[in-house]
C-alpha cells in the first residue's frame, strides 16, 4: 500500500515538473504585447476624430508631400515638417520654431507668403520681419491671424469667437484665455500682436 502511494506522489510529481516545464519562463513579469504606433499618414477626412493620444495638424507649403497629417500627441513642428518628406530644396525654415510642441487643428506653413487682405485693407508684412505692423487682435480677420506664427485657421477662427464672446480684448494677456494658446505660443506672439 505504500508503494502504491510512494508511485502515485512520483508520478504526481514529475506530472507537475513536466507542465511547468513546457510552460515559458517570464520570471513573474509580465512580456508587453507588441503594439506598434500609427504611423504618420494623411487623415481621411471619412475617419473618426483622432484619439487623445493622436493629433491632426495641416503641414502646407514648400514641403514635398503637403496635407492634413495624423501625428502623437507631443510631436513637435519638425516632426510635422518630417512626416510630410522634409521642406523642399531652397526652402527656408528659420522663421518656424522646429522644437514647438504641436496642438492639434494647426496649421504649419513652410516659405508661404501671407494671403491677400481684404479689399480696402493693406496688406500686412509677414509677421517677425523687419518694419512688419503688429496685428490688431480687436480687428483682425482670421487670414491675418493664421499669418501669425503657429496659429493654424482653427486657432485663428477660436481667437475671434473669444474676441466676439467677450467683446474685444482689453490686455494682450488674456490671448492666454483662448484654447489653444499656452504660455510658450504666447510667449511668441506677445511682440507680433498689439490692440
Amino acid at each position: 500500500m505504500l508503494a502504491i502511494a510512494a508511485v502515485c506522489l512520483l508520478a504526481g510529481l514529475a506530472a507537475l515538473w513536466f507542465t511547468l516545464g513546457t510552460r515559458p519562463h517570464t520570471s513573474g513579469v509580465a512580456v508587453p504585447t507588441a503594439s506598434a504606433a500609427p504611423p504618420a499618414t494623411s487623415a481621411d477626412p471619412t475617419r473618426p476624430a483622432p484619439s487623445a493620444s493622436l493629433l491632426v495638424v495641416h503641414v502646407g507649403g514648400r514641403v514635398r508631400e503637403p496635407g492634413v497629417l495624423t501625428l502623437p500627441t507631443g510631436s513637435r513642428v519638425v516632426d510635422a515638417l518630417a512626416a510630410a518628406g522634409g521642406a523642399e530644396p531652397g526652402a527656408d525654415t528659420d522663421t518656424l520654431n522646429l522644437a514647438r510642441v504641436l496642438v492639434d487643428g494647426e496649421q504649419i506653413l513652410v516659405n508661404t507668403t501671407a494671403p491677400p487682405a481684404p479689399p480696402g485693407q493693406a496688406p500686412a508684412a509677414p509677421p517677425g520681419t523687419a518694419g512688419a505692423a503688429p496685428i490688431n487682435l480687436n480687428t483682425a480677420t482670421v487670414q491675418q491671424l493664421d499669418s501669425l506664427p503657429g496659429i493654424g485657421p482653427v486657432l485663428a477662427e477660436r481667437i475671434i469667437r473669444h474676441r466676439t464672446a467677450n467683446q474685444g480684448f482689453t490686455s494682450i494677456d488674456q490671448l492666454r484665455d483662448v484654447s489653444g494658446i499656452g504660455e510658450a505660443r504666447f510667449a511668441d506672439l506677445a511682440e507680433l500682436v498689439t490692440l
